[in-house]
């Protein structure tokens, strides 16, 4: 039976998980605003990388094109989810977009090797049968994407100088709104050749175009190692705002449910506490009465 005691503590609790909730909530919120800011002060840096490019396929068109890929082509799929909890279907989601993207492109998934980023989706895609050749952990904050995204541009790098690489592919949620998020899928190996071509042909701001002494293949190698980490930092922080996207939303529904237990807890409290009110006089009156008539 509850007594106004048990209700009280049973208040005091939700209240308790209730504060614990709105924090959360906050920390969601500020966390994607930290990883828009960190997208969007890339953008100088994106900026430069495109004009570079542009500068070295205007002097040399064809230095971008590559000898065509063998006939077994190695795919690789870098899958971003979530190190964290309480996100909702975040990493389920994830797991079985990119699991479906990539069966209906590769078939039976051969020659396929799989670079999950955060032990959530890791364990995800292993429960769908799916290997995982190399695991590696989400920063906890913006300024941590950096080192990260430098870790993973080194096993690229070595996995493509050992011929493992044909097709490098990128799966990440991204955020629509500030509760919202949609799963997106980018190819960024070998590079579209129509985006290269539109470099090329996009007229220069100026009438000089920059030179330069490096030669011509050796910079343009060195320019798709920073297009690549741009486009990697871009997912990176893209997937962390979308992963507090999602906790966000997960708050704001653990908010709303608590609010409604609060107030039935509340309700029941409020009847209890008056109903005790009411024995306890019915009972002075009872006591009242009788010892008015004894003395009658």
């Amino acid at each position: 039976m509850e007594t106004i005691e048990s209700l009280r503590r049973k208040i005091d609790t939700t209240e308790e998980l209730q504060s614990v909730v709105k924090t959360m909530k906050t920390i969601a919120a500020v966390s994607i605003r930290q990883y828009e800011r960190a997208v969007q002060s890339l953008s100088e840096y994106d900026r430069t990388v495109h004009m570079g490019l542009q500068v070295v396929l205007q002097k040399r068109p064809q230095v971008w094109q590559a000898p065509p890929a063998p006939a077994g082509r190695k795919v690789v799929a870098v899958i971003l989810g979530s190190e964290q909890g309480m996100c909702g279907q975040f990493n389920e989601q994830m797991a079985a977009f990119a699991l479906d993207k990539l069966r209906q492109e590769l078939g039976l998934l051969q020659d396929l090797a799989v670079i999950a980023v955060g032990g959530r989706v890791a364990a995800r895609l292993q429960e769908a049968g799916q290997p995982v050749a190399r695991l590696f952990d989400l920063p906890g904050s913006a300024a941590g994407i950096t080192p990260r995204v430098q870790e993973l541009l080194v096993e690229l790098e070595e996995m493509q100088d050992r011929g493992l690489i044909d097709r490098l592919l990128v799966f990440h949620h991204e955020p629509v709104h500030r509760a919202a998020y949609q799963p997106q899928e980018r190819r960024l190996l070998p590079v579209d050749p129509a985006w290269l071509t539109k470099l090329a042909q996009t007229k220069w701001p100026s009438r000089v175009l920059p030179t330069f002494t490096m030669e011509e293949d050796r910079l343009f190698f060195l320019l798709m190692g920073h297009y690549l980490f741009v486009s990697l930092f871009r997912a990176f922080a893209a997937s962390l705002a979308a992963e507090n996207a999602s906790r966000l939303a997960a708050m704001q529904a653990a908010e709303s449910h608590i609010e409604d237990r609060l107030r039935e807890l509340k309700l029941r409290f409020n009847d209890l506490r008056q109903n005790t009110i009411t024995e306890e006089l019915l009972d002075i009156m009872v006591g009242f009465e009788a010892a008015s008539g004894k003395k009658n």
